[in-house]
């Protein structure tokens, strides 16, 4: 088998999907939406059977899948917890994902989990750990990982760079992929004083091979990323601006709480579906028009 370095990068297009909730399990099967894909959380399927699982290979049967785990804790200074990347080895091979994602963050410390996505400190230091432990983790599952920006609400003194030039680093390194996460890049951007579009420009297009879209909560002089509501307007806004920048990425809404009936969260997927088409088709005009008048003037 090929390493992940052997390989060309490549952006399979999926189009617009949606996370898998168990509130959705039996919609899903009895009407069978129009959905081009769904992303899983890994951790909730890495079992031998029980209703999780049945759920999930009668859906694989039908959708391609996507895994998005939490539990990686890529940038800990424990060691890697090879019993967590035998069980996403053996789900993958299970249900044949097309990518596998985990954040950019820690969550554990001599052995105890968090439960939380912790930031980083951004340095040449942590990109060299970081980038090693991905580079380890692409070895043993035979394939190159995504990594998300995660939401933050504090930094650390010692940073020697911007959040997006350090994602963008470990991505180089490492030679591995980025989820970007649209509403992470804003809830982060609000509570640390940056200018989002910023984020956005730093970041190379060929690395990018998935969006997350999600709803935070506002309370004014900081944003929490909550994931229980509608994906905002100046989310949506956001998502315009990476399209441009990135053109057709595969892309999905998240909802973690307050999760609505399908119906409405299919809707709301139609808002993003509606706004890509916008701008990938004012793309291709500008294409199309900057050829012609090549072809006049050149």
């Amino acid at each position: 088998m090929k390493t992940p370095s052997e390989n060309s990068i490549t952006h399979p297009f999926l189009g617009f999907g949606l996370g898998l909730r168990t509130q959705h399990f039996e919609h899903v099967l009895q009407h069978q939406p129009d959905i081009d894909w769904f992303e899983i959380l890994s951790e909730n399927y890495m079992v031998a059977g029980g209703k999780p699982r049945y759920y999930l290979d009668a859906i694989a049967e039908q959708y391609p899948l996507v895994m998005h785990g939490v539990s990686m804790s890529i940038g800990s200074t424990d060691p890697l917890d090879m019993d967590y990347l035998k069980a996403l080895k053996k789900l993958a091979n299970d249900v044949q994902p097309k990518w596998i994602s985990d954040h950019i963050c820690w969550t554990s410390i001599h052995g105890k989990n968090s439960h939380d996505l912790l930031p980083l400190p951004y340095t040449m230091e942590t990109v060299a750990h970081v980038a090693e432990r991905v580079k380890q983790v692409q070895d043993f599952l035979g394939r190159r990982i995504l990594l998300e920006n995660v939401s933050s609400y504090l930094s650390y003194n010692n940073s020697e760079m911007d959040e997006w030039e350090f994602l963008s680093q470990v991505a180089e390194e490492a030679d591995c992929l980025i989820l970007l996460d649209i509403n992470n890049i804003y809830v982060s951007a609000r509570n640390h004083h940056f200018e989002p579009l910023e984020f956005l420009n730093k970041i190379d297009p060929k690395r990018v091979q998935q969006f997350h879209l999600a709803g935070h909560s506002d309370f004014g002089d900081h944003v929490i990323d909550t994931h229980d509501h509608d994906v905002p307007d100046a989310v949506w806004q956001l998502y315009r601006e990476a399209l441009k920048r990135f053109g057709a990425i595969s892309t999905m809404i998240e909802r973690d709480d307050n999760i609505p009936e399908f119906p409405e969260l299919y809707a709301e997927l139609q808002v993003a579906k509606d706004i890509a088409n916008q701008e990938l088709t004012a793309q291709q005009l500008a294409i199309n028009t900057t050829t012609q008048q090549d072809v006049i003037y050149g």
